[in-house]
């Protein structure tokens, strides 16, 4: 009964630490933010809009910034430069041999340009920004880990996994067993089931280098509408192509339906097709989102209100929601598999209707 006593009390030191790490970073983060002036007023929305927005550069703790590269095509051909210049020059602006731009707002414009909304023309922009060196970043290390796991399964044949290996087989076990087969069915789950997979990892993955702000500069790639806009037409994309003739049959002429009823759900059903995606786009886009301004909205209180003892009451609540956030990197991954598979599902199963 002592040893167990132990090692329940070294698993919650050894937790709270990890906790205490994970949450220092967004306290560290906000207290840069909030010390680039000591005459401007802190504003938290604008805190938290700057670490929730993409940007054309990432931070390593505290103000160590890193640019990355601008890339732009523009009316005189391709333009290429480190986005550096951009903010260490008072308005923003640099000047290539191509032209001279303007950062306003995370965009970028042709400076001097302008119109009755401000800096309105706007080269081609195809820069590595923050959340596209995160998706890269991250589609590596993917990578690394399955090519590493698909070594070991070739290496050790039947033999029992061991490392990386056995802790992902379950995950993937996991997901075949109990999320692609019930739903898409046993005859056709896996010719799905590597999208899937794909689809599982890459979101639970991305949510989490999203917790940690130094991975790299507190990327907010789950949280950017774009990247769901990408993952929920790609599943659009899937499910209607993969589509039978029952499911073309069920949107459009209904059976066992009365003929002029068939007229009026044939639009609604239509719609459903783009709603179901559009749902997908928006729940992780939520989630993920508030979350992280929710651990800001705290971590602002600190420097709202000046005071450590506000600190020391905010901060378990940080930890608290950080927890949380653990928990909704892994869900939101799992929901989203979970509606994919069963969106495919509906898509290609046998007409029952005699």
């Amino acid at each position: 009964m002592t040893s167990l006593f132990a090692k329940g009390r070294k698993t919650f030191k050894n937790l709270a630490v990890i906790l205490f790490f994970i949450a220092a970073p967004v306290l560290i983060a906000s207290a840069s933010s909030s010390e680039e002036s000591a005459d401007e007023k802190f504003s938290p929305s604008e805190m938290i809009m700057h670490h929730i927005q993409d940007t054309h550069e990432f931070h390593i703790g505290g103000k160590l910034a890193m640019p990355l590269p601008v890339i732009l095509w523009t009316e005189h051909g391709l333009d290429v430069f480190m986005s550096g210049g951009f903010y260490h020059n008072e308005d923003n602006t640099i000047t290539t041999s191509k032209g001279s731009y303007v950062l306003q707002h995370e965009k970028i414009y042709y400076a001097g340009e302008h119109s009755e909304d401000g800096h309105s023309a706007r080269p081609l922009d195809f820069s590595i920004t923050r959340n596209v060196f995160s998706l890269l970043l991250s589609f590596a290390f993917i990578a690394w880990i399955f090519i590493s796991i698909a070594n070991s399964y070739k290496k050790r044949g039947t033999a029992a996994p061991k490392g990386m290996q056995s802790f992902f087989e379950p995950i993937i076990i996991y997901v075949r067993d109990e999320i692609v087969k019930p739903n898409v069915g046993e005859k056709k789950y896996a010719k799905y089931l590597p999208y899937l997979l794909t689809l599982f990892f890459f979101i639970w993955i991305n949510n989490m280098i999203g917790l940690v702000p130094f991975f790299p500069g507190g990327s907010n790639l789950s949280g950017n509408i774009a990247f769901t806009f990408t993952l929920s037409i790609l599943t659009f994309l899937i499910v209607q192509f993969s589509a039978n003739k029952g499911y073309w049959k069920h949107i459009f002429w209904m059976p066992g339906v009365p003929i002029p009823v068939r007229f009026i759900l044939a639009p609604i059903e239509l719609l459903g097709t783009v709603s179901k995606a559009f749902a997908l786009m928006i729940r992780l886009f939520a989630n993920i989102s508030g979350g992280h301004i929710v651990v800001l909205s705290l971590a602002s209180m600190v420097f709202m209100f000046k005071s450590y003892v506000v600190g020391g009451v905010v901060a378990p609540f940080i930890l608290f929601i950080m927890v949380l956030e653990l928990m909704v990197a892994a869900i939101q991954a799992y929901v989203f598999t979970l509606l994919t598979s069963l969106f495919i599902g509906m898509a290609v199963a046998e007409d029952d209707h005699h």
